[in-house]
């Protein structure tokens, strides 16, 4: 009885972890992108439209658009594919197959495998290969006309809203893949962070040894291990913070301290990088050695020094084309850390991306503190260590 108990217990789907808010975003979603479908296709077709002006397919891709945009069967190319190619066979299979029932099984076995082969699985085109056959004499006396409206009119204007919706709620969409950081240092060594733990090629096995379409994207799934391993750090080390490991005597420089000064801070207290702020202590920069030597063209070393003495000396001139100041050459796009922020997601932009130094604000975006690779080194080990004598 319990094994019975257990096999009906599969029928029955585990909860939906997801809040009050994301239910209601995903209705309202859907409630815009068929009422607008609809009176658009109305505006388009006419009132005397012998097509529906909504075929009930759009329903079940309304779901996936809005209530699971992440997923690869809700991307823009799975429907405008997939409804494209299903209603060019639903069409077929109903002119040249005269038994309905034979040709809804055919046109929605071909269909699922044309889309398979297209790269655009979407499981309500099986629903439009379907009404392409049984729709009734208002769908079949239509012929291909069929694929352009309703199907194509219907699915390019849902997208639509779509797209817009889900940016506009803060959901990426389309769900472009990560893209591949690459070698840093341009050598066969794999990145720090993946020569522990799992890599790319452990989970490209296991989804092949797996053999079954799954309704996340690749890169979510690697996403949601690496952050799973993340908060399980977080659980054995405990609630250490930014604000905990972080220098907070910061060595900074301004906009318009002149490069000559900058440079000289950094030969002085022996460090890569300033923080560039405001007078209001709010973070708008850095600048490293990096930054002096791209700016200053030293890739070549002969002449190294006197290239970087003339860079950096300042100008008698009134005007110069060559920077007189860091705010020339800083980088503004900068990486920092809240100061409440567990140390563990400092990992992947310390290992990965090739940040040695990360400026730390608070909630105001002022300066506070920075936290360097061996910061976070001398924190992990000390964390590691205390684990060890308490067990």
């Amino acid at each position: 009885m319990s094994l019975f108990k257990l096999w009906l217990r599969g029928f029955i789907p585990g909860p939906v972890v997801v809040n009050a808010t994301e239910r209601l975003r995903a209705c309202c979603g859907a409630l815009l992108g068929i009422l607008l479908t609809g009176l658009i296709s109305h505006w388009a077709l006419g009132p005397g439209a012998a097509l529906p002006l909504l075929i009930a397919p759009m329903g079940a891709s309304a779901v996936l658009l809005f209530a699971v945009p992440a997923s690869p069967l809700a991307q823009p190319w799975s429907i405008i594919g997939g409804n494209l190619v299903a209603a060019v066979i639903g069409v077929s299979c109903a002119r040249w197959i005269h038994d309905p029932v034979l040709a809804t099984a055919i046109a929605v076995s071909a269909a699922i495998g044309a889309m398979f082969a297209l790269r655009c699985l979407h499981p309500p085109s099986g629903a439009v290969a379907l009404t392409a056959v049984l729709g009734g004499p208002a769908v079949t006396s239509q012929g291909f006309h069929f694929v352009l409206t309703p199907v194509l009119l219907n699915s390019f204007l849902l997208l639509a809203v779509a797209l817009l919706f889900n940016n506009a709620t803060r959901r990426r969409y389309p769900h472009i893949a990560h893209a591949d950081p690459g070698k840093l240092h341009q050598t066969k060594d794999q990145p720090s962070g993946a020569r522990v733990g799992f890599t790319q090629e452990d989970l490209d096995y296991v989804l092949q040894q797996y053999n079954q379409v799954l309704d996340v994207s690749r890169d979510d799934l690697e996403d949601l291990i690496l952050q799973t391993e993340m908060h399980a750090y977080r659980r054995r080390f405990g609630e250490i913070t930014c604000a905990d490991i972080m220098s907070r005597d910061v060595v900074s420089v301004e906009y318009g301290t002149s490069l000559e000064d900058a440079w000289a801070l950094l030969l002085k207290h022996r460090i890569k990088a300033l923080p560039v702020i405001n007078p209001a202590q709010r973070l708008i920069g850095i600048v490293t050695q990096t930054d002096f030597m791209r700016q200053a063209d030293l890739q070549v070393y002969p002449g190294f020094e006197r290239k970087l003495k003339q860079f950096i000396r300042r100008t008698t001139n009134t005007h110069s084309d060559k920077p007189e100041v860091v705010g020339q050459i800083m980088t503004s796009a900068v990486k920092s850390a809240a100061h409440d922020m567990h140390i563990v997601q400092l990992v992947q932009p310390l290992s990965a991306l090739g940040i040695h130094h990360i400026p730390v604000v608070d909630d105001e975006n002022r300066l506070v503190g920075m936290v360097t690779q061996s910061d976070m080194v001398a924190a992990l080990y000390r964390g590691n260590a205390n684990l060890e004598l308490i067990s």
